[in-house]
């Protein structure tokens, strides 16, 4: 990835932040707790219309290796 791309990506999750200030906090906790593999994860999306979308998954391995390299991708922007 390229700095350019880099200081968008930045700048977008400024803006996101700003937008959703309680978001970057829950992160944070749910970090703190420690995702493990076997947890679940579950997702909703309600549309504007009422609709609701939803999913789960289950914490793999793998998924791990994933969250920690954006975790530190993360802390490493934010110093």
């Amino acid at each position: 990835m390229d700095f350019g791309n880099v200081m968008k990506l930045m700048s977008a999750w400024n803006l996101f932040k700003e937008n959703h200030p309680k978001f970057p906090a829950f992160c944070k906790a749910v970090m703190k707790r420690g995702i493990r593999e076997d947890s679940v994860v579950e997702i909703l999306v309600t549309t504007p219309e009422g609709e609701k979308i939803e999913t789960s998954l289950k914490v793999k391995a793998e998924d791990l290796e994933l969250l920690g390299s954006l975790s530190s991708l993360m802390s490493q922007r934010e110093n």
